[in-house]
């Protein structure tokens, strides 16, 4: 789990570095300060801080789910029993097809991000969802497509 971020705000060269690994994540340290124009020493620290803060959790490679077989991505709002919010939790993240759940106010409890093969697999993926112990109810929406995509560039542009 990630390190809560600290409030000191970001500066423009942590921005700077940010975006530079956005679009190139697999940038060296030392490319990263050349195209910067800062020392590589500067760079790491950076680095370091951001990842000590929580700000930058990893560098995973962006896996499209289509292209690996799940062409269907789902949301399902999930109410929980009362109390039961942490084993529902290791029982949603016990199937694969849950790629990501946040706590939610509203009418849910967790907001669910699910990927299936097909429409008849994602019914046995919310089946494996109804099952887990303490999932009260489930509603759940298929994407037709995602015109805005996860991104953080507005939000670093911003420090700029």
């Amino acid at each position: 789990m990630a390190a809560e971020p600290d409030r000191d705000p970001l500066d423009a060269l942590d921005a700077r570095l940010l975006l530079l690994l956005i679009d190139e994540d697999r940038l060296s340290v030392l490319e990263c300060a050349r195209r910067l124009g800062v020392a590589r020493g500067t760079v790491q620290a950076r680095l370091d801080k951001l990842f000590g803060r929580g700000v930058i959790d990893g560098f995973p490679p962006a896996v499209s789910l289509a292209a690996i077989g799940y062409e269907l991505t789902a949301f399902a709002v999930v109410e929980i029993s009362q109390g039961r919010r942490t084993g529902v939790i290791e029982g949603l993240a016990a199937i694969n097809e849950v790629c990501e759940a946040h706590a939610t106010t509203g009418g849910g409890d967790l907001f669910v991000r699910l990927a299936a093969r097909s429409n008849t697999d994602l019914q046995r993926v919310i089946d494996e969802v109804v099952k887990v112990p303490g999932v009260e109810r489930v509603s759940s929406s298929i994407a037709l497509s995602t015109p805005i995509p996860p991104r953080f560039r507005p939000l670093l542009e911003r420090l700029l």
